[in-house]
């Protein structure tokens, strides 16, 4: 029995199949934490999420940014991007039932001694912190005025955390922080323009896991979202967002002993224009 933790798929069908076959999972014994953004850009967002729902029981997903942007699509709050690929999934007989479960979906899980987000954390949030704030988000997904909470999800303010925000604002700033964070300030200020490499920050902001003392350190955090990124091992932190939808790679890391497997985009998947070298996973 094994537990791996897979980056980004962002409906890139084949790569994900390909790699389960790498990795030789068997869903009666072992299982797959996600880390969002499952669906969208890629050409096969109906197939991941078909084959998803069909095994959810032996997978645990947080949701994605492009994942809520699906829910949103769907209630037509707002209009598909140009660079979309949800038409399938919305025409799809069964789509109820896939964006039903998509919808269940939490911000943030625990288990294990790992904790897994899609994008990040606030400095101010501890892992205790971030669980109780992710389940008010999805009590709201899940609940009767759901779709109150998507025609509003939308927005980049607030940008920095207070303890007393209320309603909409303060959903919308803890969606943020979870499904769309690259940098901030020391303070938490959160920027969420920039989506390049390390090198490339601008002035004013780190990393989200390198502000001095957040409240997050002693836990091991599992995320994605950050492609430029590339493939981040540290004692207590894991990006596994390698690119795959850009023609980079797929990675797995196996919890248990935190080896990594890999596998190459597959053509299958027409991956996007390829980013710049220095945003590929090293090995490529």
């Amino acid at each position: 029995m094994a537990t791996y933790a897979i980056g980004d798929l962002q409906g890139c069908h084949f790569s994900f199949q390909h790699l389960l076959s790498h990795i030789q999972f068997d869903p009666a014994h072992d299982r797959l934490w996600l880390v969002g953004d499952l669906i969208n850009r890629g050409e096969h967002s109906l197939q991941v999420l078909r084959w998803l729902h069909q095994h959810r029981q032996s997978i645990v997903a947080v949701l994605g940014n492009h994942d809520l942007h699906a829910l949103a699509v769907a209630e037509g709050f707002v209009q598909p991007h140009r660079s979309d690929t949800l038409q399938e999934i919305l025409d799809a007989p069964d789509r109820d039932d896939l964006l039903n479960w998509l919808r269940s979906l939490p911000l943030v899980h625990a288990e294990a001694g790992y904790l897994m987000v899609h994008a990040g954390l606030l400095p101010q949030w501890s892992a205790r912190d971030a669980l109780a704030l992710g389940a008010e988000v999805a009590a709201a997904l899940r609940g009767p005025v759901y779709r109150d909470f998507l025609r509003h999800m939308y927005g980049n303010h607030p940008v920095a955390w207070d303890d007393d925000l209320q309603g909409m604002d303060r959903l919308r700033m803890i969606t943020n922080a979870m499904t769309r964070l690259r940098i901030c300030t020391l303070a938490g200020e959160m920027d969420f323009k920039f989506k390049s490499e390390l090198e490339d920050i601008p002035a004013g902001y780190v990393p989200w896991f390198d502000v001095p003392q957040r409240r997050s350190a002693d836990t091991a955090i599992v995320f994605g979202h950050w492609s430029a990124l590339g493939l981040q091992q540290r004692d207590n932190l894991f990006a596994l967002d390698t690119g795959c939808l850009w023609g980079g790679s797929l990675t797995a890391m196996r919890l248990e002993d935190r080896t990594i497997f890999q596998v190459p985009c597959s053509p299958e998947d027409s991956p996007r224009k390829i980013k710049p070298a220095g945003n590929r996973l090293p090995g490529l």
